[in-house]
């Protein structure tokens, strides 16, 4: 830090008792004392010891917390404001949306040290913060609503700023871990009554209280230090957030975003987003209690889910990557609790598969990703989204990798004038907006879009996808994913079509999530989608209408109690011979705010993987099954009929 705050912070932690802050401290206790509020201070340095890994001093409850950074003094949380959080959470909170260069110093080198004199710490900057901290303590200050306010005070400018305090449920001095148990992991679903027809929420997303400052802002955010606007998108309004997590000596960024037709929608829907895949990334608010071999587990005759039903990877992976073991069935290895919807009855799930970022990385034989998680209002709404997402990628790998021949919808007999209108948007951009019913094994509408440049030029073609029981609703969320994309491709594609290019004919240079889908902006990896939207200019299959498709009672009827929905959609899963675990990931803030946040898994299932050597679904057994048992093969398939290219998923 520029400050010379506390060359003997190193000897303890979280304190000092060094000349520079002392004095400061000092002047700001005079300050306090003329205005009449004589308050206890916790005064220490920001950025000199991992928060996160540093044992935690004995916090004075009655104190203000005071944090010194260069120019910055950040004030709060005030000592009965609320229950929590702590100093520390504020600590956590703080490094977590500091720079790359810092967080590597604190968590992975040895810390920082002084470098100067720090010409902030002013007689005139410490009367500025003891004005502060007595207006707060006399009662005055803003509502920040359901969390303590923190300000932030520039000692150059004087600035004041506040923002909202989000309790880390991580905590290690004031979080209260729930039990892992299998008593806590059972679920009852009652009933969930939708908010209005055609809907499969219970509330309508602008009644939850979800403000952005709490979860994006750069002194504390509990989803990292900003949201972007894509202003420059001509399709829909969407915005991305970004937080880091450490994962050893990685420190992984993680997006989340929404893509509405208006920002405000776009950030309210990114805030859960934000929430859903903060909360599945690992275990906030309850640990692994359970540490076994799926060997001793069985011997014990607990109910398990068995990952290599799930899925692994082949021994090529492995071999390359020998840092990465694989799993064996002796081997111990964390579990969480979940619950069978098809056996009403706990089951041991490898917290790998669930919790996908989950700590240890010796623990983590497969990376799962997000799929299959899923927030909503209520228990039965977030099941029923993760349920359907789980459905949505079986489904479109096994059409992608099994190249299956799939109707074409009309999107000119949608009833919504909003699905045509969008796709006469795209239109304008030069891209030919298509959809594909992708339903395989279950009676529920699965929707693969596609939006294509006729012209075959760069940026060639994007996926989406929808699933839900409304064909119309699942035409939307593919659409919206499309034209997102679409209206940036080009730029996209032209920017790194270096990269790009070389992935065309090394598939093993597909790695990354994103690198999937911007691929398939390069015009010639467009060739393998051949077997969906057919080569440029060859006669096509005519389109089939919504009520051709639909009209017929194929999908399961949709009743107002979305209760009702889910259990005809778990009984067309588990009829076909599978089960539905779910895992409750809610965490303590998600719970304040009516949220629910679950992790679905389906074993048996394809799963999702990113980067071209990890794709589990090449080598279960269901890939060269499900399109004959489906009706859609005359025959099992071979590895030879198998699509040779990445999935394009995004």
């Amino acid at each position: 830090m520029p400050a010379d705050t506390l060359d003997q912070a190193a000897g303890a932690p979280g304190r000092t008792t060094g000349d520079p802050v002392a004095a400061f401290g000092a002047g700001l206790r005079r300050a306090l004392a003329a205005h009449g509020t004589p308050v206890a201070l916790d005064l220490a340095p920001l950025g000199v010891h991992d928060a996160f890994r540093a044992p935690v001093p004995v916090y004075d409850a009655d104190a203000v917390p005071v944090r010194i950074y260069g120019r910055q003094a950040v004030v709060g949380p005030f000592p009965g404001e609320r229950e929590q959080p702590c100093p520390r959470c504020l600590e956590r909170r703080w490094q977590a949306v500091r720079s790359v260069t810092l967080r590597e110093a604190l968590e992975l080198g040895a810390g920082t040290r002084t470098a100067g004199h720090n010409p902030y710490l002013t007689p005139f900057g410490a009367d500025a913060v003891a004005a502060l901290i007595a207006a707060r303590t006399g009662g005055r200050g803003p509502d920040t609503g359901a969390f303590a306010a923190v300000h932030l005070v520039d000692l150059q400018t004087l600035r004041t700023r506040h923002y909202p305090l989000v309790p880390d449920p991580e905590c290690p001095r004031c979080s209260v871990a729930e039990e892992d148990t299998a008593e806590a992991a059972t679920l009852t679903l009652g009933p969930a009554p939708k908010h209005r027809p055609g809907s499969f929420r219970v509330r309508d997303l602008a009644t939850y209280d979800l403000p952005l400052q709490p979860y994006a802002n750069p002194l504390c955010g509990s989803l990292g230090p900003s949201v972007v606007q894509d202003v420059s998108s001509g399709s829909t309004s969407a915005t991305v957030g970004c937080f880091s997590m450490r994962s050893g000596d990685y420190l992984r960024e993680t997006f989340w975003g929404g893509h509405a037709d208006t920002f405000g929608q776009s950030l309210r829907i990114g805030v859960l987003e934000g929430l859903e895949r903060y909360a599945g990334m690992r275990s906030r608010a309850k640990k692994a209690e359970v540490r076994a071999s799926l060997d001793s587990l069985v011997a014990r005759g607990e109910q398990v889910v068995d990952p290599r039903v799930v899925g692994l990877y082949d021994a090529a992976f492995h071999a390359a990557n020998p840092h990465v073991p694989p799993f064996t069935t002796d081997r111990e290895i964390p579990w969480v609790w979940g619950y069978s919807l098809r056996d009403e009855r706990p089951v041991l799930v490898p917290e790998v598969l669930t919790y996908y970022h989950a700590p240890g990385l010796e623990n983590r034989f497969v990376q799962e990703s997000s799929n299959g998680c899923a927030t909503g209002g209520c228990l039965e709404e977030a099941v029923y989204c993760g349920l359907m997402e789980v459905v949505e990628r079986d489904a479109f790998l096994l059409a992608w990798y099994g190249r299956a021949a799939l109707p074409e919808i009309d999107p000119a007999t949608s009833t919504s004038a909003a699905t045509r209108h969008m796709v006469d948007r795209l239109a304008l951009y030069g891209y030919e907006a298509r959809f594909f019913d992708t339903r395989v094994t279950f009676p529920i509408p699965v929707v693969t879009g596609v939006a294509v440049r006729p012209d075959g030029g760069l940026g060639r073609m994007c996926f989406g996808a929808g699933a839900g029981l409304d064909p119309e609703a699942a035409v939307a969320g593919a659409l919206c994913e499309i034209a997102t994309d679409a209206v940036n491709l080009p730029g996209r594609t032209r920017r790194d079509e270096a990269r790009l290019r070389a992935m065309a004919t090394d598939f093993h240079r597909v790695e990354a999530l994103h690198d999937h889908p911007l691929a398939y902006g390069i015009p010639e990896m467009g060739d393998h989608a051949h077997f969906l939207i057919g080569a440029p200019g060859a006669p096509r299959p005519p389109k089939r209408s919504f009520s051709e498709l639909y009209g017929g009672g194929s999908p399961p009827p949709v009743s107002k109690d979305l209760r009702d929905d889910l259990a005809r959609c778990v009984e067309a899963v588990t009829g076909a011979g599978f089960d539905v675990v779910v895992v409750d990931q809610t965490m303590p803030e998600q719970r304040a705010l009516g949220l629910r946040t679950v992790s679905v898994l389906v074993p048996g299932l394809l799963p999702i993987d990113f980067g071209w050597t990890r794709q589990r679904a090449l080598g279960m057994p269901r890939l060269r099954t499900a399109l004959r048992e489906a009706g859609l093969a005359d025959r099992d398939l071979t590895d030879a009929d198998l699509n040779p290219a990445p999935h394009p998923f995004p």
